[in-house]
């Protein structure tokens, strides 16, 4: 089982694939394994690196407080311990605060940023970000992580055809320990880079699902704030945009990650991936 010592901790994580490292940042109470309908398709062109988070999957979960610049930190030394000198970046919610985090910390080794259904700006300062925010800390608390996991499931899939994807909601979020778990929502509440992600140089790629949790018009606002970056709207999509929209996600991802044209202009821009 591949196993970085990490900053005291023991960090799982895969590789496989061929080409330019790519690295792949999983969601809230998920692991590497959130990318399984995309570990085909970018394995053809990148050396895949996909880390479980400290606190999430088979990775360590040390008691105490978790931070997003922790997070990142633990994969910056991932990257040192493989060898890796600088890297494209893939997030996933909160695994796109890690990478904004990651970027921050040293842009120069960052030569591609995508984010999905990612926000730079966490902190509880609007009605709807705060009962998001406060109601998911309260269903822990009263239901526990396996009925939590069951009302996630249904809001990210609510449709008859997608049974299989909120079986894997429930089981893979219900297994979380709830302390891990409670420490990484309480890294991500009240996180923000809005005020420096004007420093991040290197091309940015901003994936937003339609019906995502925070509204598009917040997003496209944090979009403009990035030096050059893409913005492209996921009709249709919710917050499990990798899962339910898989195809169009994945050539998205692709054209960005492999065009030269990408890091040569800014670009704020809202446009929709074709269905």
């Amino acid at each position: 089982m591949p196993v970085a010592q990490v900053n005291g901790a023991s960090i799982y994580y895969e590789c496989e694939g061929a080409g330019p490292p790519l690295l792949l940042i999983h969601g809230l109470g998920s692991s590497g394994d959130d990318w399984a309908f995309q570990r085909e398709d970018f394995a053809r062109h990148f050396t895949l690196i996909l880390p479980d988070l400290r606190g999430s999957g088979r990775s360590d979960k040390p008691p105490g407080r978790y931070s997003i610049a922790q997070f990142a930190a633990d994969l910056w030394a991932l990257l040192d311990t493989l060898g890796v000198e600088s890297a494209d970046i893939l997030g996933f919610s909160l695994g796109g605060a890690v990478a904004q985090e990651m970027a921050l910390l040293h842009p120069a080794r960052v030569r591609k940023l995508v984010l999905c259904n990612a926000l730079a700006n966490y902190r509880t300062d609007t009605p709807r970000k705060w009962l998001e925010a406060r109601v998911q800390v309260a269903l822990v608390h009263l239901l526990g992580l396996r009925r939590t996991a069951r009302l996630i499931a249904n809001r990210l899939f609510p449709h008859e055809d997608q049974a299989p994807k909120r079986q894997r909601v429930i089981d893979v979020v219900g297994a979380n320990p709830k302390a891990a778990y409670m420490a990484t929502i309480n890294a991500l509440i009240g996180w923000s880079a809005l005020d420096r992600i004007h420093a991040i140089a290197c091309p940015v790629l901003i994936l937003a699902a339609e019906f995502d949790y925070t509204p598009l018009a917040e997003k496209r606002i944090e979009a403009a704030r990035f030096p050059h970056a893409q913005f492209i709207v996921m009709e249709g999509s919710r917050h499990g945009t990798p899962f339910d929209a898989t195809e169009r996600f994945n050539a998205s991802v692709l054209e960005f990650l492999r065009s030269e044209s990408a890091s040569t202009a800014p670009d704020h821009h809202a446009i929709s991936a074709p269905r």
